[in-house]
């Protein structure tokens, strides 16, 4: 009997998992990551692969990984493809920081003797770099520096069950909508988990199909990837701003970290509303308790809209090494998910 075998390594950035797949024994046909990603979104062979590792009893519904696949040209080491519950996302924060300790930890990206490696990785949404720091064998944290970021949206009204509110739409490698929990009556807790998710996805699904969800100059971008909740916890003794956000992406997943592609997303909001400068560094904390810190590298012009290259830094810690495997015999097949 034939049992198919799939090795991965595992890793969380901030508490969200990241499930890495180096070689995925699937094709994924294209000469970009951005057209990989396509081909997998409307290929069974790969998407099920997807499945298999994503849903129960293998991960859960707020699983996540990558595919690890050939970069764009020579200029970076290695491109992915991310996937969650639902399908494949354009952009991963904390996945490219995932990925940038993988690569120096697994040696497939030499760690530089000065003790800052840089890390450059394909991802659908471009082109990212990360600088990962270490002292003797330690890492000590990731410098995620993203595509360029802004904002696409202001002020900008949905009706919900908890009635109109204003949101602002920002891209960050994917397109988020923002809005303030305590306009919804919540905070970003443990406590308010179920709401926040349920009127993460109203407010997602609301605007997906509207013109506040296009993607300026490529529509593979398009669409409302999550609704970003945040409290506002004022600033510290600097004047930094310091938050405390959930992304509701896909359709309900709760990331567990600041999310670095949501961070990203936030800082070209606060960048456009004058309440994030240049120098200045967002302290952005999670539903569960982890921090980022997020700052501009550079004020640019992006797809015709005033932007900023945002950089985010944490880290992430390895959880384990997997070799899944699936019985053709397994009635559940690819698995199943109940959220």
């Amino acid at each position: 009997m034939n049992i198919r075998q799939i090795a991965t390594t595992d890793y969380h950035t901030g508490g969200e998992p990241f499930r890495i797949v180096p070689e995925p024994p699937v094709a994924m046909e294209g000469t970009t990551v951005a057209d990989r990603r396509m081909f997998a979104i409307n290929t069974p062979e790969v998407d099920n692969l997807r499945k298999l590792l994503c849903c129960e009893p293998r991960g859960h519904a707020d699983m996540y990984g990558g595919f690890i696949t050939p970069p764009d040209d020579a200029g970076a080491h290695f491109g992915v493809l991310f996937w969650h519950k639902d399908g494949f996302s354009t952009a991963c924060g904390h996945g490219s920081i995932a990925l940038a300790v993988w690569a120096v930890q697994t040696g497939r990206v030499d760690r530089d003797a000065s003790g800052t490696t840089t890390v450059v990785v394909d991802v659908p949404s471009g082109r990212v770099t990360m600088r990962v720091h270490s002292t003797d064998e330690q890492i000590t944290g990731v410098d995620f520096v993203n595509v360029p970021s802004y904002r696409l949206g202001h002020h900008v009204t949905v009706e919900t069950s908890r009635g109109d509110v204003t949101v602002d739409i920002g891209y960050g490698g994917a397109i988020y909508a923002h809005l303030k929990a305590a306009n919804v009556g919540l905070s970003v807790t443990p406590e308010h988990y179920s709401a926040l998710i349920a009127i993460g996805r109203e407010v997602k699904w609301a605007l997906n199909e509207t013109e506040h969800a296009r993607h300026p100059v490529d529509d593979r971008l398009s669409g409302i990837y999550g609704t970003i909740l945040f409290d506002d916890l004022g600033t510290d003794e600097d004047g930094n701003p310091h938050q405390r956000n959930v992304a509701v992406f896909a359709d309900g997943q709760v990331d567990r970290s600041p999310c670095g592609s949501g961070t990203c997303s936030r800082v070209a909001t606060l960048a456009a509303s004058g309440q994030l400068k240049p120098g200045q560094t967002l302290i952005h904390d999670s539903i569960v308790g982890t921090r980022f810190h997020a700052r501009i590298v550079e004020e640019l012009t992006a797809d015709g809209h005033p932007a900023v290259v945002p950089e985010v830094t944490g880290t992430a810690y390895r959880t384990g090494e997997h070799r899944f495997e699936l019985d053709p015999a397994d009635t559940l097949g690819t698995g199943f998910v109940l959220r």
